[in-house]
């Protein structure tokens, strides 16, 4: 249940940065509205994820970098940005940025 939880605080997440887009500058209300209602939703879900027990380190590594990979997906997606070779690697570097911190965090706790 944690990661389902924590995988609905990304998605939420990656909303609220689409709205962040679409608000041009804050200047429209309702791309706002769901900025502020995603965000909202976020951390509320993550900080559930973090009351059931999941290690903060591993909620925090987790929600960020699979913020950073579904942001870049929903920008090729949605506005058709490019994804450069660059792209990839920096996810890829997260991703295992993100290994590291769960197996730091899972030994410590061994």
């Amino acid at each position: 249940m944690m990661w389902i939880l924590l995988a609905l605080a990304i998605v939420a997440e990656v909303f609220a940065t689409i709205m962040l887009k679409l608000s041009d500058g804050l200047s429209h209300a309702l791309p706002v509205l769901g900025l502020i209602a995603g965000y909202a939703l976020a951390f509320y879900l993550e900080s559930q994820v973090i009351r059931m027990g999941m290690p903060m380190p591993v909620t925090y590594a987790v929600w960020a970098g699979g913020g950073i990979a579904l942001v870049v997906v929903a920008n090729r997606v949605l506005f058709s940005e490019p994804v450069s070779a660059w792209t990839i690697g920096g996810m890829a570097l997260i991703l295992a940025g993100v290994l590291v911190v769960q197996m730091s965090v899972t030994h410590q706790t061994a």
